[in-house]
């Protein structure tokens, strides 16, 4: 084999990645990467749906907890330092596993997509907050849409940073920052691929959605926005702006209440599923799995993925006890 191997398991979020990405690693002697441009930052655990150490399963998991909330994760630091560990996992004789949900990260890593960052306009950064501030971040996002009306279609609205990059971009190169993307998008994996998308049906990933908030909300959710207000952290944070802190930081200043919280962290879950569903599909070479085809069974899903690393690498399965017990 020419290449290295890199496993990819993606798709849109409550679909079972972290479980079978874990299942898999040990069953084949693998590693996983995170690509989850939450799981990143420590104290961020409950909204962030952060695998725990039970759900681990004695498997080393790599790319979570690897930052403060106050610092911003940007996509090229998490591609230089997930593409080190995935080169680490490989030279100690295990098998890499790259799995989330986060386009963006899993990209720049499986086909060394540079998302070029310009050079920082301190200046017109703050400008564009501030007209986002004054006239409403949808604003904000049309003046992308008259330039690159393809970037805009790929970033939401509210997602101010993003919006600020492409302008930011096309204001220092004259291009827009979707030519350059899909420029980069043509590059070869410097890997053997074996890329795996995760799906359900539309009713049952809502549902998925609508229980794992309500989980999260059990699970003191709100207590935690509570603890990472007290440590300083606001809604200009990068990591404050990910589903579940934001709308709950309203609801703790008081600008909405707790129950329209909830609502907006179901819909924009779902609004969210949605738009990563739209990214991988653009994706060649992926393997779709759909829960409804395997009738919602967890263990015929990992039977149907070993089958297909057996195949494309020759790695034998290990027989492990209570599999996904």
């Amino acid at each position: 084999m020419d290449k290295p191997v890199l496993i990819v398991i993606a798709g849109p979020t409550a679909t079972g990645k972290s479980a079978l990405a874990a299942e898999l690693a040990r069953r084949i002697d693998g590693e996983v990467v995170s690509a989850d441009s939450m799981q990143v930052y420590r104290h961020m655990d409950i909204g962030s749906a952060k695998v725990t150490r039970e759900e681990m399963l004695g498997v080393p998991h790599h790319m979570i907890d690897v930052a403060e909330p106050t610092e911003e994760m940007d996509v090229s630091r998490y591609a230089k330092e997930a593409k080190a560990c995935i080169e680490d996992i490989r030279e100690r004789g295990r098998v890499p596993i790259l799995c989330g949900g986060t386009g963006f990260y899993i990209q720049a890593v499986t086909r060394d997509i540079d998302f070029t960052e310009t050079t920082q306009d301190t200046a017109f950064r703050e400008e564009c907050r501030l007209y986002a501030e004054t006239n409403g971040p949808e604003a904000l996002h049309r003046r992308l849409a008259a330039l690159d009306p393809e970037a805009a279609a790929q970033i939401h609205p509210n997602n101010i940073r993003r919006v600020t990059r492409a302008l930011e971009y096309y204001r220092e190169t004259g291009e827009p920052i979707s030519r350059h993307n899909e420029i980069e998008k043509q590059k070869k994996s410097p890997y053997h691929l074996i890329f795996f998308g995760l799906t359900d049906e539309r009713e049952a990933l809502y549902a998925r959605i609508d229980g794992r908030v309500d989980f999260m909300l059990a699970s003191g959710l709100m207590d935690e926005v509570r603890y990472l207000k007290a440590m300083g952290l606001t809604r200009e944070h990068v990591s404050m702006q990910g589903i579940g802190y934001k709308e709950m930081l309203d609801a703790i200043d008081g600008r909405i209440t707790e129950e329209e919280a909830v609502r907006l962290i179901k819909r924009n879950s779902r609004h969210y599923a949605k738009r990563q569903m739209t990214y991988f599909r653009r994706e060649d070479g992926v393997i779709w799995l759909s829960r409804a085809d395997y009738g919602g069974d967890d263990a015929a899903i990992l039977a149907a993925v070993i089958a297909v690393v057996q195949k494309e690498t020759g790695i034998k399965a290990k027989k492990v006890s209570n599999p996904y017990a």
